[in-house]
């Protein structure tokens, strides 16, 4: 599973429509993702009109809360016909787990299933200074990656700079989604542990989320065929 997300980071509807006006005439439609700003904003019928359109969708809430909330909220989130969420690792496996549980609908599917390790705008320094986090960064995102894995999900979130260790660390089907991606020629922005689309795959992405170096693009339709053409040809 080699694919490109935008990330849909607008602040309504229309802005987004707008944007995917740009992707008319495409052969397929772009994965997308949908984070907190849009989704507070227009709520779970944003997610039915993009899924009626035919994309695939990341709901991008990064839930984080005691085990017995987690698992009402995913329930409520499994009726939406979205591909992809996640939750913070940090909220132990038990949480996880009542994630699995309440994400999963009485005929046995689920949407896939990942966990927030560190976010790539955290450095080591920040971790630790910050989150009283005493570890390494490597250290601390393969042990939440060994966490969600015992916890049934299906895999990370993390810098494609540590996609390589999670693979190393649970196996090379557990999934990587992989924010933190730019051109070579692209502006840093806040994040700090970055990497290129090509470099992403020669790591083990399995999945990239790209937000501005497409959405802010003077051409994003071409720029979303540059980050295919550079991280999963094979769709092209």
């Amino acid at each position: 599973m080699k694919d490109v997300i935008i990330a849909c980071d607008f602040s309504s509807a229309s802005e987004c429509y707008r944007f995917l006006d740009l992707f008319q005439g495409q052969a397929r439609k772009p994965f997308l993702k949908i984070g907190m700003e849009l989704f507070y904003a227009e709520g779970p019928q944003m997610v039915r009109e993009l899924k009626r359109r035919g994309h695939r969708l990341f709901l991008d809430l990064k839930l984080h809360d005691i085990p017995n909330t987690v698992r009402r909220t995913m329930r409520v989130l499994s009726e939406l016909d979205i591909d992809l969420c996640n939750v913070h690792a940090a909220g132990t496996v038990e949480m996880m787990r009542a994630a699995v549980e309440g994400l999963t609908r009485p005929d046995g599917s689920r949407a896939l299933l990942v966990a927030v390790t560190q976010l790539t705008s955290t450095s080591e320094e920040r971790m630790q200074r910050d989150l009283l986090v005493s570890a390494s960064i490597g250290e601390t995102i393969a042990h939440y990656a060994r966490n969600a894995r015992e916890a049934g999900l299906d895999g990370v979130v993390c810098s494609p700079l540590e996609a390589s260790l999670v693979k190393a660390a649970c196996g090379k089907d557990f999934l990587t989604v992989t924010p933190g991606i730019r051109f070579a020629d692209s502006s840093t922005d806040d994040q700090v542990r970055i990497t290129t689309p090509a470099l992403a795959r020669e790591k083990g992405s399995d999945l990239i989320v790209v937000g501005r170096p497409i959405t802010a693009a003077p051409d994003p339709c071409a720029a979303w065929i540059r980050c295919c053409t550079e991280f999963c040809p094979e769709n092209l």
